[in-house]
């Protein structure tokens, strides 16, 4: 909390080092966002002037940020040098704890994935999980030269709020609640790597990875749900993610909705693959092991599809609710489930707000995710790069 009106009419003025900062990541993005560019096209669109952009990009070679291509010749004047990312600038593990999985992946600068590993269980064990993840960070840690290891900058941590409130759902006893209760996540996770950890919101992250996968222009404001254990959901709000104070804002699977029997109830538990498990154990059928990807989805399709209705709905509502607070350019909708499944809950989604009135405005348009049940480790390892080498934000230039 901080005692600093909102209206705080005091300013601070950039020194002339936080000015070449900001300038320098300006031109970081410029290169991230078109590959190739050469320095005079840098500077027209960073409109910086190109004596500070060719000073800037000597730097940024020199720490290995950047790395130039082979001159394109045939052109009039003096042969244009391509500009790029280099893969070997920095490197960042992205891991998901998840409520009934973990994945670990090691992205390079470029977003080039080098490695990645999933496991699904029951519930966390916090007395195991984070040395068995520690295992896996070191040997993901191999695939990185060796020259260049130094560079890997840590790992950023995707997980639910407050884990522990929705373990007793999934079958965990009440010691192994308490314990993940008085746990320091990520001092946990920093212990047994070795590594600074970043940690984020899951939904959040998992948003954060959507926007990066999309093509340009990308929308300014965006509602997004991914279907997972429960329901994820992030936003971007004039084109920043909106995480709210302690980072845990948009929690659109919070939100109270109808039930079947019309009682209140929350989009997780309706909307959710736990939703679902709860739909097959009580029509006494078996909940199939492992990750949802990978299930037989035919040997239970009536409780599939009555799960997928009411998922659509409830996803609705939701898409809804957040457009008539945020005006949300686009909602997206995505899972932890097999392509044909994701694309349906898609359809599904659009044919329940198709039949939903309208008021002031119309229901923004629904489109299915890049990047499924990944986005959250994904998200979670750009989220550091971004935030260190990219955003001009003041709170992450520390400014």
């Amino acid at each position: 909390m901080t005692d600093q009106d909102v209206f705080d009419p005091s300013a601070r003025r950039m020194s002339a080092a936080e000015l070449r900062q900001n300038n320098e990541r300006a031109v970081l993005t410029a290169i991230a966002t078109q590959a190739g560019s050469s320095a005079a096209e840098i500077a027209r669109r960073t409109h910086l002037a190109p004596q500070s952009v060719a000073r800037m990009l000597g730097d940024l070679e020199r720490v290995g940020l950047i790395a130039r291509g082979e001159a394109r010749k045939g052109l009039r004047g003096q042969p244009a040098v391509p500009i790029y990312l280099n893969p070997n600038g920095v490197f960042a593990i992205g891991c998901e704890l998840g409520w009934q999985h973990y994945r670990v992946v090691l992205r390079n600068l470029a977003g080039e994935v080098l490695g990645e590993h999933s496991r699904h269980y029951e519930f966390p064990s916090a007395d195991a999980i984070f040395t068995e993840i520690g295992s896996l960070v070191r040997i993901l840690t191999t695939l990185v030269p060796e020259e260049f290891r130094d560079r890997l900058m840590g790992i950023g941590l995707a997980m639910p709020t407050n884990i522990f409130r929705n373990l007793d759902l999934l079958g965990a006893p009440g010691v192994e609640v308490a314990k993940w209760k008085d746990l320091d996540v990520a001092a946990a996770l920093s212990q047994a790597t070795g590594l600074e950890v970043f940690p984020f919101n899951d939904g959040n992250a998992a948003c954060w990875g959507e926007l990066v996968a999309m093509g340009a222009p990308r929308p300014k404001n965006i509602a997004y749900f991914l279907i997972g254990t429960f329901v994820g959901a992030g936003v971007i709000a004039d084109g920043k993610l909106w995480e709210g104070a302690r980072g845990n804002a948009a929690n659109m699977g919070g939100m109270l909705i109808a039930g079947d029997d019309g009682k209140p109830t929350f989009v997780h538990l309706v909307a959710s693959i736990h939703a679902l498990e709860e739909r097959l154990m009580k029509a006494g059928a078996a909940v199939p092991p492992g990750m949802p990807e990978s299930w037989d989805w035919d040997a239970f399709a009536p409780q599939a599809e009555e799960w997928l209705d009411a998922a659509a709905r409830a996803i609705a509502i939701a898409i809804i609710n957040t457009h008539a607070m945020l005006e949300s350019d686009l909602a997206i909708v995505d899972s932890a489930l097999p392509d044909p499944i994701r694309e349906r809950l898609v359809i599904k989604v659009r044919e329940r707000l198709a039949n939903k009135p309208t008021l002031t405005s119309e229901h923004p348009p629904v489109l299915q995710g890049n990047l499924g049940g990944r986005a959250p480790a994904m998200g979670a390892a750009l989220m550091p790069m971004y935030r260190r080498y990219f955003s001009r934000d003041a709170a992450d230039m520390g400014l």
